[in-house]
């Protein structure tokens, strides 16, 4: 479970963390920062997870934040590298999952299934500081509305599969991030190792 806090203030963050949460996601690079610096003390073992959009230019600021786990929405060979190489320079590895756009709406960021599987299998051979822990998806809200079976979070599933099979990788290794407060149940059905969930703990954003 990763807890989306958008505004949310700090109390409710450091509420979660004493009870026991650790996995907290941000979208936007800068609240990032200031959240991160303001709980470093706080909440010494919280794990960061970026879920927004990637931008070149404010890559090496996001390697820098406080306790930074996993960035979960890389796209492309490009921001693969600029991500190994700012790691190299810190001398640490970083978690990157590969966004994929299940629900193929021209809106939203993430690769074809296909462009996933190259990307992944990039970030495992040729980078270094980087480790591939998984595939992540935003279906498309009307999708998950539904109560029945999710073809969105089924495509992601099955990448998974062919991509193990490719590389000889265990199923196990590699997380599923997929499922948001509206569909996180089917998403676990389905085979979601990991949610994002946010208003349905805090109430919706303002």
């Amino acid at each position: 479970l990763i807890v989306l806090f958008a505004e949310i203030i700090i109390l409710f963050i450091r509420a979660c963390y004493d009870a026991g949460q650790k996995s907290f996601g941000e979208n936007y690079i800068q609240e990032l920062e200031e959240k991160s610096l303001q709980l470093s003390n706080l909440c010494p073992e919280i794990q960061w997870h970026y879920i927004g959009r990637i931008q070149s230019n404010k890559i090496k600021k996001l390697v820098k934040v406080n306790n930074l786990y996993c960035v979960e929405t890389l796209d492309s060979e490009e921001h693969a590298q600029f991500f190994n190489k700012e790691m190299d320079h810190l001398g640490k590895v970083l978690n990157v999952m590969i966004q994929v756009n299940t629900s193929k709406e021209e809106q939203k960021n993430g690769l074809s299934s296909a462009q996933a599987m190259e990307l992944a299998s990039f970030v495992r051979n040729k980078c270094s500081f980087l480790k591939l822990c998984g595939f992540m998806t935003i279906g498309s809200y009307e999708t998950s509305l539904s109560n029945g079976f999710n073809n969105e979070f089924d495509e992601l599933f099955k990448l998974r599969e062919a991509f193990c099979r490719k590389e000889n990788v265990s199923e196990s290794d590699l997380e599923l991030s997929m499922g948001m407060s509206h569909d996180f149940e089917t998403a676990i059905k389905q085979g979601s190792t990991v949610v994002r969930v946010g208003s349905s703990i805090f109430g919706a954003r303002n």
